[in-house]
């Protein structure tokens, strides 16, 4: 086993695609493939269940990848060799769910790189699951999260709200409305989602008629090809519309809780780098909310 191995399974979890997990690594899918084998002989468990439709993360798979997101976000958060970062400066670690702050992402880093100069940004994907743990546990600095509700030991700048939209397939009878209620898809079976907050999970349309045998969707970005494939429900922030549009789905407006998205940090974090992403945060929010 090598280094490779786990930042292979660990895409691949999030892909649940070998050519698409592949193309982020700049391999071909074969080779891929055979590394995933290879790592899970090593370790004597199946990671991943394959099919000729789609590829689903095994229960064993879920806490080794958990493990291997750990130990590679502990390998990355290391110095520089030959002091190149203190060359460089501070190293501020920020996690993203999602498409982050959306529109708004380049006046935020824009923003952050005026108060933090020098400094060196490292961005790590994040998904339902860890989205608060990864600031909780110090593997992240600051996170873009999906706000539900407060959470001890965590401060939110709220930053973003949007709409929420359904996620519904192309050829199902509400593809064509102009606004849908949740009364109106009342009884429809549901994409489950992962997560372990039951108001985000309730929000996007876990333990809503869903089955558990099926595999939860982790990540935002998959939610469209997870209605697309299973024919099933879900839910999204307008936004999904730009950044994740499926010819297979669409995305229609849906009364309901808004999306907000919120900068997470550690309330006990007081460093002048988190404090300055504080306040960009507030500085992006006001001008969202013009």
């Amino acid at each position: 086993m090598d280094i490779r191995d786990l930042r292979y399974a660990v895409t691949l979890a999030e892909e649940l695609h070998f050519g698409r997990a592949a193309q982020r690594h700049y391999i071909s899918p074969q080779p891929f493939g055979r590394r995933i084998q290879q790592l899970e002989h090593v370790l004597g468990v199946t990671l991943f269940k394959r099919t000729s439709r789609r590829v689903t993360v095994t229960s064993a798979g879920e806490r080794i990848i958990a493990d291997a997101r750990a130990v590679l976000a502990s390998i990355d958060s290391l110095s520089d060799p030959g002091g190149q970062q203190e060359a460089q400066g501070a190293t501020l670690r920020i996690g993203i769910l999602g498409f982050g702050l959306a529109e708004h992402w380049a006046r935020f880093v824009d923003a952050l790189r005026d108060h933090l100069s020098p400094c060196v940004f490292v961005y790590s994907d994040l998904d339902f699951v860890d989205q608060y743990e990864a600031v909780s546990a110090h593997r992240v600095d600051a996170a873009v999260v999906h706000y539900t509700e407060p959470i001890e030991g965590l401060a939110f700048e709220r930053v973003l709200t949007m709409p929420r939209v359904a996620v519904v397939p192309a050829e199902s009878e509400f593809a064509d409305a102009e606004r849908l209620s949740p009364a109106d898809l009342d009884g429809q079976p549901w994409v489950p989602v992962a997560s372990p907050q039951e108001r985000l999970a309730r929000w996007v349309g876990r333990g809503i008629n869903t089955e558990p045998d099926r595999a939860p969707v982790r990540r935002p970005a998959a939610i469209p090809d997870a209605v697309s494939v299973t024919g099933r429900l879900s839910m999204h922030a307008a936004a999904a519309a730009r950044f994740y549009p499926h010819r297979d789905v669409r995305f229609v407006p849906l009364d309901g809780p808004p999306c907000e998205i919120a900068v997470a940090t550690r309330a006990s974090d007081c460093r002048p780098a988190v404090e300055a992403v504080r306040r960009c945060a507030r500085l992006i929010g006001l001008g969202a909310h013009d």
